[in-house]
């Protein structure tokens, strides 16, 4: 239960309410995940009015800003058809209107679209203070003992790397069961992430090259599935998805 509110103009302001002691404290975005029932008392940051939702290039890369909707993403001019259609498969239209990036993938789950592509682009996140840059793929397995009081400032990736995308669903406007993202650069280098198993994507495969694409997905044999799941069926058909995708 949101029991206090705040709407901070700077970023130093967020920064200070968000590392406070007591109550827990959180940033909103597009409140998305936050507006859920929970008997937790907590207090929210409100990061509307710090200009973190502007979209564009920075030298060779793409950088999408922390509370850039969804929808805005899938409107800009500056994404890919192929990363917009990966966007237009998170979320309905009426989620992907308040859904920001920086929100997706903190509470992304192992099947989540944009954090399957974008852990195959190689994606990085600046987060405040301090100037911090992680990987994507390094944060995924820590992100639930991240320490508090840290801001996603924005989320970036080389905008010269070909993305290709594809999952298997139950209808056509359901979440995926299992999904595939290859990123590859004009050098060669192709690294495959796969979403479906354990508690968020996976990168099995990094390198100079596309060989043996298909055979690092054998390497989610040591991942946990969520009960329920048929584990020889999903890694079969996420070999099935990395084929035709390097076929493409």
């Amino acid at each position: 239960m949101i029991v206090e509110y705040h709407r901070p103009k700077t970023l130093e302001e967020a920064l200070t309410l968000l590392s406070r002691s007591g109550i827990p404290t959180y940033p909103l975005g597009g409140g998305t995940f936050l507006s859920r029932h929970s008997s937790e008392s907590c207090a929210v940051v409100d990061l509307q009015s710090l200009g973190l939702g502007i979209v564009g290039t920075q030298g060779n890369r793409l950088v999408l800003g922390a509370t850039t909707s969804l929808q805005s993403l899938y409107e800009s001019s500056e994404l890919s058809p192929e990363l917009k259609a990966v966007v237009h498969k998170e979320h309905s239209i009426n989620l992907r209107r308040k859904a920001t990036i920086a929100g997706t993938l903190v509470t992304a789950d192992e099947c989540s679209p944009i954090a399957t592509a974008l852990l195959a682009l190689d994606a990085d996140m600046s987060w405040a203070p301090g100037d911090i840059k992680i990987g994507l793929g390094d944060w995924l397995p820590i992100r639930n003992k991240w320490a508090n009081g840290k801001l996603i400032i924005n989320i970036s990736f080389p905008a010269i790397t070909k993305l290709m995308y594809e999952g298997v669903s139950r209808t056509p406007g359901d979440r995926p069961i299992v999904c595939v993202a290859i990123g590859k650069w004009p050098s060669g280098r192709t690294r495959v992430a796969i979403g479906g198993f354990g508690n968020a994507p996976l990168l099995v495969m990094d390198g100079p090259e596309a060989s043996g694409a298909e055979e690092s997905v054998n390497t989610a044999h040591s991942q946990s599935i969520k009960p329920g799941k048929n584990k020889e069926f999903q890694i079969e058909v996420a070999k099935t998805l990395v084929h035709r995708l390097l076929e493409q």
